[in-house]
């Protein structure tokens, strides 16, 4: 018995409305960082449920190289944040914005 392609859709629907909450709502830069994953992760489900009812691998392919940019995004952004707080004590992304000039 396999589950039908559109609860996979409304899955992926709700953790990207999930994601794109905590880009908006959030101060803290560890969290957006995570909410921008948790949207990548979301259309990558939507990739796989589509390349499943399509029964092709294209979907999955893709996802494929979405995780290797993901993963080079962490790393960046994750260096970033650790500089930030190396220099200025603190990773809240209202504060690091009035450093600007």
């Amino acid at each position: 018995m396999a589950v039908p392609v559109h609860y996979y859709i409304i899955v992926s629907a709700l953790l990207f409305a999930v994601g794109v909450l905590g880009v908006l709502t959030r101060r803290n830069a560890i969290v957006i960082f995570m909410s921008i994953e948790l949207m990548l992760n979301a259309g990558n489900l939507s990739f796989v449920a589509f390349s499943k009812a399509l029964e092709g691998l294209d979907g999955q392919l893709f996802v494929f190289f979405v995780m290797v940019v993901a993963a080079a995004e962490v790393t960046v952004g994750l260096a970033i944040i650790v500089t930030l707080y190396r220099n200025w004590k603190t990773i809240f992304v209202d504060e690091v914005r009035l450093l600007k000039g």
